[in-house]
């Protein structure tokens, strides 16, 4: 009986954890090749989960459109609000100091969620996807796993092999590499770096839908600060696994997601994200870098 609730509080860790790694990866691509902090990564969280909401629930005023349509119209809008963010806002800060940068992102998403509270309301809404998958259930022996976190687990699986296939098989994920490594030789070797970067955006955000829809599956209160608390995480995530690295943002997403379902079973649902910190600030105490992060000498 113990063994079974340690098994069904890891395989909760693991689905958490995979939200957790899909929006960590938003994080570390753009990190990777824009070299920037995009802390408004979080709010297209919340306005992916918004737009599949008002597309998919069927009250007054929405579409009631299916699930998949619903996914479809969150994940294009919110690729083209990332590509706007960062045409307008972080583009023109391309060569400004980080710092600069920071506070533009930061302003960007207190502008999101206050967009979001005028025109949605501040009032909390129930996430209409919770419905579709009307709590199945697979039972295997004594354990019972909800259709819900098998879907989430194999989103996330998913969507590493086929980011891993696109960073590494196709030009457009070449060309990504090589921004990641040297922008300036990338640019004479003929790669268009704005355009790189803006592919980049575009794809993080496309995940960021898809983890809002996700994390709503899985939490199914929505308001305009959801995205706050998981977009932390998930850079905490981005951070531990190495932030920058692709197989990083999976470790330490699927390594966060554990920790906090574990801290939450046995030893204090109020202490669980102070725990996940601890965890954090040892790791990189130990390894700066992050568990599969890289040194990087700087040329002086």
């Amino acid at each position: 009986m113990i063994f079974l609730g340690f098994l069904d509080n890891l395989i909760h860790g693991i689905s958490l954890g995979s939200i957790y790694a899909i929006i960590a990866l938003g994080y570390s691509m753009v990190y990777g090749i824009a070299k920037m902090l995009n802390f408004a990564h979080g709010d297209v969280i919340m306005v992916g989960a918004y737009i599949s909401y008002y597309a998919v629930s069927s009250v007054t005023g929405c579409f009631g459109l299916h699930p998949a349509l619903g996914l479809l119209l969150s994940v294009s809008i919110c690729t083209l609000l990332g590509v706007t963010i960062e045409f307008l806002a972080y583009r023109p800060l391309r060569k400004a100091p980080s710092l600069a940068v920071l506070i533009t992102a930061i302003g960007i998403s207190y502008f999101l969620q206050n967009a979001a509270q005028l025109i949605c309301g501040s009032s909390t809404k129930f996430f209409p996807y919770v419905e579709f998958f009307h709590n199945k259930l697979f039972t295997v022996g004594e354990l019972s796993v909800s259709l819900t976190t098998i879907v989430t687990i194999a989103a996330c699986i998913v969507i590493m092999i086929g980011l891993t296939l696109f960073t590494g098989k196709t030009k457009t994920g070449k060309a990504m590499r090589a921004c990641a490594e040297d922008k300036g030789a990338a640019q004479l070797m003929g790669i268009n770096v704005n355009k790189t970067i803006s592919i980049t955006f575009a794809i993080g955000s496309a995940l960021a839908a898809i983890a809002g829809i996700l994390f709503g599956c899985a939490y199914p209160s929505l308001s305009p600060t959801l995205g706050s608390m998981p977009g932390i995480k998930a850079f905490t995530a981005a951070v531990f696994g190495g932030i920058g690295s692709i197989p990083g943002a999976l470790l330490g997403g699927i390594l966060l997601g554990i920790i906090e379902n574990l801290a939450k079973g046995y030893i204090s649902t109020e202490l669980s994200d102070a725990i996940v910190f601890a965890v954090l600030i040892i790791v990189l105490l130990v390894k700066p870098t992050g568990l599969l992060g890289k040194k990087i000498h700087e040329k002086v």
